[in-house]
């Protein structure tokens, strides 16, 4: 009688490697929310709360990031910023659904869905005539939504407090549960950011960068790379709007305009494609920066994030994150 012993291959070096790597990635992500978490129930009202916009409009400028990645820049993310943002206080107003998680995918999802119609076009595109076109459709929108009556004009309209897994959020204490929020779907998009960057899809998009056409020869494909990075980056904004709405309790059509798609960019630029976490790092840089120049600079608080970006610019040409990447490659 003939025995059939089964022998699984061992895992080579290589994926024992990746494993251990997504397995610190998964502990240092839960570390950074730990520590976000006590410091916020000890910090202060105002510092929990910028903390929070920061890591909503971090979002948006991540999926900025992950069209970085493949040699192009939209100046158009205010459009599904604004449109998570929207979605989220009509869901809440219109619908009666007031879960904060659930309107945050829903920001995210219509935001997708609003955006998914232009991917083909935008996929074609790279430089300025894509920057353009993502600047363009925010525009638009930002037309679009002073002139409906139906959506509050150009004043908007406010949202009131979200609730939680179906328990009212406290009033001492709804500040800090909506940062715990943010900050908990921050840290899960920054994990799945990483986690997709290292990726083969990731990678072709940095191949994208470098050279498309021998991507095209390898097999594949560049349109659908930028499509997926496109989507992805519609995902994130969303996701951002919706929160920044919670947290506002007020959405108007400046989400759109082109300034706002600008600090996304100013947020982008600072932070460089190299790291995820530098994002949020220069997300909160930018708020610290912008409130405290505004308080002590009222006139000219612009001059000082100006100052802040020629900085970085001069001495850090590839980011902040440049910093501790180029560290991890030595």
């Amino acid at each position: 009688m003939a025995v059939v012993v089964n022998v699984s291959p061992a895992p080579d070096a290589g994926t024992r490697a990746k494993d251990a790597g997504r397995s610190r990635l998964l502990l240092g992500g839960l570390g950074a929310f730990a520590l976000l978490a006590v410091a916020g129930w000890f910090g202060p009202r105002w510092l929990t709360f910028l903390v929070t916009m920061a890591a909503a409009n971090g979002l948006v400028s991540l999926g900025i990031v992950c069209l970085m990645r493949g040699g192009v820049v939209p100046f158009g993310q205010g459009m599904v910023f604004a449109v998570g943002g929207y979605a989220a206080a009509l869901i809440y107003n219109k619908l009666g659904f007031t879960d904060a998680l659930g309107l945050a995918l829903a920001g995210g999802a219509l935001a997708v869905a609003v955006a998914a119609p232009f991917a083909p076009l935008l996929a074609r595109y790279r430089g300025i005539f894509f920057a353009m076109l993502t600047l363009a459709l925010s525009m638009v929108t930002y037309g679009l939504l002073m002139k409906m009556d139906a959506l509050g004009g150009s004043d908007g309209f406010n949202m009131s407090r979200p609730t939680l897994l179906g328990q009212a959020l406290p009033d001492a204490h709804a500040g800090y549960v909506l940062y715990l929020v943010t900050l908990g779907i921050a840290t899960l998009m920054a994990v799945l950011a990483r986690i997709y960057f290292d990726s083969t899809r990731g990678l072709i998009t940095l191949a994208v960068r470098e050279n498309e056409l021998r991507v095209e020869y390898l097999g594949g494909s560049a349109r659908r790379a930028m499509m997926l990075n496109f989507l992805i980056a519609a995902f994130c904004g969303g996701l951002g709007g919706a929160l920044a709405v919670m947290s506002l309790g007020h959405i108007d059509p400046n989400f759109s305009f082109w300034t706002t798609s600008g600090e996304f960019v100013f947020v982008a630029i600072l932070a460089g494609w190299q790291s995820v976490a530098a994002v949020f790092l220069s997300s909160v840089a930018l708020e610290v920066v912008r409130s405290f120049s505004s308080a002590y600079f009222p006139n000219s608080w612009q001059l000082a994030l100006g100052l802040f970006l020629l900085f970085v610019i001069r001495f850090l040409p590839r980011g902040i994150g440049s910093l501790w990447m180029k560290r991890d490659r030595t």
